[in-house]
């Protein structure tokens, strides 16, 4: 999935549950569950080729960017204090994905990221096509949008 659902997941989690022995085991399992749904995202056809590392890491920077400013944007305007766990929630979210980032653009996989890489793996469905790939992810940010 795109950076934004797994951030804004993480983000809205730790909103409700901010001790971080809840909110960061939740939010990785649930990392886990989104990428078992087939979905698009930036690295959809790396491993391929069919996507070049430059192109991914572009669209990534790109999508990251948005991503900070929606999770502002979702919790500023419900009124949510920004503190430290809203923001830490939003990167547990992502971390499966920012260990993968070695491997997938230095070509480097030191031999403690390798399981957490292979498990990851075992989880991440991609798809090609990108209305069916972006359909559960818009699904998941406007329920967020609802429930924050």
């Amino acid at each position: 999935m795109l950076s934004i659902p797994h951030s804004l997941t993480g983000a809205f989690i730790a909103s409700k549950l901010p001790h971080p022995a809840l909110y960061i085991p939740l939010t990785l399992g649930i990392h886990y569950l989104q990428d078992w749904i087939p979905h698009w995202d930036f690295g959809t056809g790396l491993s391929s080729g069919k996507r070049s590392k430059s192109t991914a890491f572009v669209g990534e920077i790109f999508e990251l960017g948005i991503t900070v400013a929606l999770i502002y944007y979702f919790f500023d305007s419900a009124g949510v204090d920004l503190q430290p766990h809203i923001w830490l929630g939003a990167l547990t979210g992502i971390a499966p994905d920012l260990i993968e980032f070695p491997r997938n653009f230095l070509n480097w996989e030191p031999w403690f990221i390798k399981p957490f890489n292979k498990l990851h793996g075992l989880f991440h469905h991609s798809t090609t096509n990108i209305a069916v790939g972006l359909l559960p992810q818009v699904f998941v940010v406007g329920l967020i949008w609802f429930l924050k």
